[in-house]
């Protein structure tokens, strides 16, 4: 792995690892602090909490995605996509705090049957996007979920949308899942 992938993908860990803070909660201040609180239970938010992290959380990845990409990233490196090493991260925020993160095929094709929409909400998000929405978000069953968009640049077409007539940007999505109070 080259020196500046490394780099990218140190930023990225930072960024999605560490969980963010409300109001009057204490800030961790260590591994062993955040691994024995993830083993005891994982954190549950308000519905303005949860909302307020998934924008924050999306924002961050959207961005580290785009970033990664444009500057890090070298095709004939031989180094996988961006976006495939962030599903790395996503298990690990799942792991560590409980929220469910996943792309969402929204225009062109999906690169995995996981990327699929596969309920009633992620297949209303899927249009929502497509429509020109920036995110489409329920909560209900103890959850909080939302789907943002991810634009998806020229360098993204290539795989997405192989028989593409324009360079024009296209939409993915991001679902994150963030359990409620």
């Amino acid at each position: 792995m080259s020196k500046r992938m490394f780099q990218a993908l140190a930023v990225i860990i930072c960024l999605t690892s560490s969980r963010f803070t409300f109001g009057d909660e204490p800030v961790r201040r260590s591994v062993t602090e955040a691994d024995s609180e993830v083993k005891s239970s994982k954190p549950k938010r308000s519905l303005e909490e949860a909302r307020r992290e998934a924008q924050v959380l999306h924002t961050a990845l959207h961005s580290t995605l785009q970033v990664v990409h444009a500057r890090y990233y070298e095709e004939d490196e031989g180094l996988p996509l961006p976006a495939a090493m962030l599903k790395d991260v996503f298990a690990e925020v799942e792991e560590a705090h409980g929220i469910r993160l996943r792309w969402l095929a929204v225009e062109g094709q999906a690169m995995n049957t996981d990327h699929k929409a596969r309920d009633a909400f992620e297949k209303e998000a899927v249009d929502a996007l497509k429509s020109g929405r920036q995110d489409f978000e329920r909560s209900g069953n103890g959850v909080y979920r939302r789907a943002g968009s991810i634009v998806l640049g020229n360098h993204c077409l290539k795989c997405h949308v192989p028989d593409r007539t324009k360079t024009s940007d296209r939409t993915a999505g991001l679902i994150i899942t963030i359990p409620l109070n």
